[in-house]
This record gives C-alpha cells, structure tokens and sequence, in this order.
C-alpha cells in the first residue's frame, strides 16, 4: 500500500543524519537524569546499551522519513519491547525514548522538516498502541514449508550437517528442484530459527552455525543438478552495502544458473562504488539488488541513482528483493528499481520474459 505520511526532504535527511549522535547522546542523558532510580543500576555499559538501542532506533526511523514505510520499525520496537522487560526496564520508557527523539529533531530542523518528524512519531506511537503487546509477527511473506522443514530446522540447531544434507536430498528424490527445495525446506527453517533467536530461545551462536550449514548444503547439492543450455543472458546478483544476509541471494543465484544464465553473484555487504563499477565493465541484462532491512533501502536507491547515471539509456532493468520489501510492493518504483520479487522461482520466472539488455554485448 502506498504510504499517506508526508517525506522528508533531502535537506531534511541531511540534517537528520547530521544530528543522530547529539540526538543519542541527549536523550541518554535524560534518561539517566529523569529516571536514575531505574539506570543508575546498570552504570557505563547500561549507558552505552542505551545509546545502541537509541541508534537502532534511528537507523529504523529515517526509512519512516524517506519513504513512509512503518511497519518495519513497529516490528522492532514490539521485539525491543520484550528485550527490555527482561532487564526490568517499564515498557513505558520506550514510548517516552521516542518522544523525547521526537522533541529532539523538531527543536533543531527546518518547520517544515519538524513537522514530519512530528507525523512519523505519531504514526509509529498509534501504530505500537494498537498492535501491543502481542508477540511479533514477521512481516516477511512465509513460503510453505515441506514435511522435511521441521526435521531439518532440529539437525540445523543441533550442528547435524549429514542430517540435513539428507533431508534435502529426501525432497529431490521426489523429483522436486533444488530451488524449490530451498524455498520449502532451507527458507521457512531459517525464519523460525530467526524468530527464535528474537524471542531469545536460541543463541547467536547456534543461528550462526544454523545459516553456516543451511549455505553449505546449498553448494554441495547445487553441482549434481540439472542445468538448462545457456541463454546468452548474464545477471549480476549483490546485497546492497550494509546487508550481510546473503543465503536468499544465493538461492537467487541456484535458481538463475540452473535456468542457464550466467550469472556475476557478488554476495553480501557490496560496496556501492565497487558494484555500479562491475557492472559497467560486465554489462548484465539485469541486476537483482538484496535488501533486509528497511535502513538499507537508502542504499538501495544510492545504487540505482548511480547505475542510471553510468549506463543512462543503456541501464539494464534492476530487481529487488529481500525481507524490507516483500510486503511492500511499491517500493521498486520508489526507489527507482524496476520490479521487485519475492523468491527465486518467481524472479528467474520474470527475468526469462525480459529482452536483452541494450547496453550488453
């Protein structure tokens, strides 16, 4: 759906970068001044807990200014919700954190400015009033999940590389793709150990070694799969700068090189100079751009910006995709990509009806 709030402008976003850390450091302060009986326990590294929380909420506040896009930071304030009643903070202290960061950018930005900070404020507050305190949801859209994606989410947790190895191997035999079973089975395991992770049921460690085993399955089972004849197309695959969650990238990339493209995967955490340079040198026919979350999508659209001007009427078409914009189709066209998709099956699906590229060889 098309937002209704009202955006930032770019001198406006300007100065709201310029402010971020006065603004941490301000309301830290009030914080420790106005509520010492709760802070003072906590000492330096509860101050310093607090200016991290402070910047996440910032980081997920300007995707609210610049494209209007709410759910995102109402998600994460329900999950911080639930981290800070574990260390007996009042669940009121969060509503209060941002009208203080409200107050903050409206007293030192431009009226016209101010008042969007305002109206981003009072859209996040209603929006956190309504949907709490039920338990978050992911706003990513869930593939279904096959029979094997719960036994292989448990050998995912406990380490067991050899059992999930066979489980994938179990949807194969079926006679299903390996994309497939990498939507069905890796996908939605990956999601609930994430969710788990957020509701503290599984550690950092255990979602690291889970992504570690799931990525490396991927590539053992990619090399005995049939393959399509080349098509003559080439598409470039990045994570845009600042995302490091490249395992539905590389099913992107399985799903394009099975389909006979040849494909330029770049991963995760693409500096943007280094991507629009490859990609002048390689000429594509299309670019798919990853995006996780919503404070990345700034990055996204400085890509895109940036590719028009190197390529100009040559530029190849751009997709998008990732968990900051599955829900929100209309983002594309915000920030200058032409299509968005949500899943491998479904972008190779599109990127086989698309003309070569004018700007390719």
């Amino acid at each position: 759906m098309t937002p209704e709030l009202p955006q930032l402008s770019k001198d406006g976003l300007r100065r709201f970068a310029e402010l971020r850390s006065d603004a941490i450091s301000t309301v830290t302060a009030q914080f420790y001044e106005d509520h010492a009986s709760v802070y003072a326990q906590f000492g330096e590294r509860g101050k310093q807990a607090c200016r991290e929380d402070l910047g996440f909420h910032l980081e997920f506040l300007r995707p609210v200014l610049e494209f209007g896009l709410v759910a995102p930071m109402v998600e994460y304030l329900r999950w911080l919700a639930g981290v800070l009643s574990t260390r007996d903070i009042p669940g009121e202290h969060l509503s209060l954190s941002l009208d203080w960061l409200g107050e903050f950018f409206q007293a030192r930005m431009e009226p016209s400015d101010a008042a969007v900070v305002a109206a981003a404020i009072a859209a996040i507050q209603g929006d956190l009033r309504d949907r709490f305190p039920p338990e978050p949801a992911s706003y990513a859209k869930m593939p279904f999940a096959w029979p094997e994606c719960p036994a292989f989410e448990e050998a995912l947790l406990a380490g067991n590389r050899r059992s999930a190895s066979d489980l994938i191997d179990a949807g194969l035999e079926r006679g299903e793709g390996l994309v497939a079973a990498e939507l069905h089975i890796i996908q939605p395991a990956l999601y609930s150990i994430g969710q788990k992770w957020q509701r503290n049921e599984v550690s950092v460690a255990q979602e690291h070694l889970a992504t570690a085993i799931a990525q490396s399955v991927m590539v053992q089972k990619l090399p005995g799969c049939v393959q399509s004849p080349p098509n003559g197309k080439k598409v470039l695959l990045a994570c845009v700068e600042g995302n490091h969650h490249d395992v539905g990238l590389q099913m992107v990339s399985d799903g394009f090189q099975l389909g006979g493209w040849e494909v330029g995967y770049l991963g995760a955490d693409v500096p943007t100079s280094s991507l629009v340079q490859y990609a002048g040198d390689w000429k594509p026919d299309l670019i798919g751009l990853s995006v996780s979350f919503a404070q990345q999508l700034q990055a996204a659209k400085t890509v895109i910006s940036r590719l028009d001007q190197s390529f100009g009427q040559s530029r190849p078409a751009i997709m998008i995709g990732g968990l900051a914009v599955n829900n929100f189709d209309w983002l594309a066209g915000r920030i200058g990509a032409d299509a968005w998709r949500q899943d491998a099956e479904a972008a190779v699906t599109f990127a086989d009806q698309l003309p070569a590229s004018p700007g390719t060889n």
